[in-house]
């Protein structure tokens, strides 16, 4: 299933948008901030930005012209905004923070974030930003920053959107219809079951009511369990867990059993025999499991070319460091203009005018306004990465999408459950010779695995004896001590 899609855009047409290279220097002068009352103020400072995206806007220069002649007037600061392609986003990153080439601010997110500050990447925000971004400190949740701190300190600017994770189930409504499905009450894998082999029974053995690929199989399965940011599902501490313990994952009873309702699912052809080895399990999915949001099967409808999704929400939102840290913005430690890259962020999560031209582009090129704090795209050429810049919640909803939408998600967030871990992001440096090796045997076995085509009861064994052999056990005691070190400073 392409679900990795709909976290991306987590999950609206709206989010899912990259911008290009915008060529410019970055100037070296300019005041911390900007001159006040009638005098003279200095020249506007030109701030680097790296983004992540995919495309360039034909205009993208005139509609930055019109950003930075907005920004300049309200903070005395310019943008030079650069981007990197998703597929290079990754190496990028790491070349520009290795090599040290200047830049002001970077969008990063959990698999980059700890590393970037280990190596000294970027600035200490955790008195700066209460003392020169108070509005966007105030902007942003407590348990969201909290998510963000390393060490309990915070080096990034944390986006405030649908931060707490959110499985939603959506069947298409014409199976819905057809087999009787009780949608609000299928919240369980024995429901699916059920639900599944009605759909089964009915379409015939060419009908797949579960459609999976290696890369993207049952999104959502293991979120009971946090992963520590560590980025490897085999190891995490169950969410609810007031002991903080560290655990082989997939020796537990429910990942157990879940897995060998997959196999299941996947001997009795309700899953696609291609699952392991197809990266395309196509559209018009009859089943969906996606990170979402009231509203969000709008855009699930749109992407797989189904008339209509019925929805229901699978599980408790859930706020975790890996989920909060899915999109944050750091200031470079070298930056010579901390301050003013900071008030910039805190512009871009507040005020409501420069989140649009941000997110759709050039009014009346890209997008126009039909109504207040509703916009139309009139063009699909702007396709900068609005999850990555900034707050939802200041920011024009799409004239297809519930105008409540963006109150919707905060109100889903007020109901977050927070995970027994979030504040504590491990130091991996110790561990990852070991975390590199038990990787490599993992990617061997996870996608026969994690769709159904292998036996747990047989596979897992043999994973978890290859794993401890690669440094699992290592793994599980570095983070345990270090989790327990934390906990008793706290």
């Amino acid at each position: 299933m392409k679900k990795c899609r709909f976290l991306s855009i987590l999950c609206t047409a709206a989010l899912l948008m990259s911008m290009a290279v915008l060529p410019g220097c970055q100037s070296n002068q300019g005041s911390n901030s900007a001159a006040q009352g009638s005098g003279a103020q200095k020249e506007a400072p030109t701030l680097t930005w790296w983004l992540i995206g995919s495309g360039t806007p034909a205009n993208l220069q005139s509609a930055l012209a019109k950003i930075n002649d907005y920004t300049s007037k309200k903070i005395n600061v310019k943008l030079n905004i650069k981007i990197a392609a998703y597929g290079d986003w990754d190496n990028k990153m790491n070349q520009i923070v290795n090599s040290g080439e200047k830049f002001d601010i970077m969008f990063t997110n959990n698999t980059k974030y700890s590393k970037q500050v280990d190596l000294g990447a970027f600035a200490d925000l955790t008195d700066l930003v209460k003392s020169d971004a108070p509005s966007l400190y105030k902007a942003i949740p407590e348990e969201v920053w909290k998510g963000a701190t390393i060490n309990g300190k915070i080096y990034a600017v944390p986006t405030y959107k649908d931060s707490a994770i959110a499985q939603y189930w959506a069947f298409d409504d014409k199976y819905v219809k057809k087999y009787n499905i009780d949608v609000a009450n299928t919240k369980t894998f024995d429901a699916l079951d059920k639900a599944f082999t009605k759909i089964k029974q009915g379409e015939g053995k060419s009908c797949y009511p579960l459609k999976l690929m290696q890369t993207d199989a049952f999104l959502g399965m293991l979120n009971n369990y946090d992963d520590l940011t560590v980025g490897f599902q085999p190891i995490g501490v169950r969410i609810d867990d007031k002991n903080h313990k560290v655990v082989s994952v997939l020796e537990q009873s429910d990942t157990m059993a879940q897995l060998k309702m997959l196999h299941k699912w996947y001997q009795q052809g309700i899953i696609n025999p291609d699952a392991p080895t197809t990266t395309d399990a196509g559209k018009g999915h009859i089943f969906l499991s996606a990170q979402g949001f009231p509203g969000a099967e709008a855009s699930w409808q749109v992407n797989e070319g189904v008339a209509k999704y019925d929805t229901v929400q699978a599980a408790e939102p859930i706020y975790t460091n890996s989920a909060i840290q899915g999109s944050l913005n750091a200031i470079s430690a070298n930056s010579d203009h901390k301050t003013e890259a900071l008030k910039l962020l805190q512009l871009v999560n507040t005020d409501h005018k420069l989140r649009d031209m941000l997110a759709y582009g050039e009014e009346g090129k890209d997008f126009q306004y039909v109504k207040p704090n509703v916009v139309k795209r009139l063009s699909d050429s702007w396709q900068l990465g609005s999850y990555a810049e900034g707050t939802f919640f200041n920011m024009s909803t799409l004239s297809d999408a519930p105008a409540d939408q963006w109150d919707q998600i905060k109100k889903q967030n007020a109901k977050a459950i927070s995970s027994a871990c979030l504040g504590f992001t491990p130091d991996v440096s110790k561990i990852s010779t070991e975390l590199a090796n038990c990787q490599a045997v993992w990617d061997k076995y996870r996608f026969e695995l994690m769709t159904g085509a292998s036996d747990p009861t047989q596979k897992v064994p043999q994973i978890v004896k290859e794993l401890k052999s690669a440094g699992m056990d290592t793994i599980i005691s570095e983070l345990q001590s270090q989790l327990d070190g934390q906990l008793k400073a706290d």
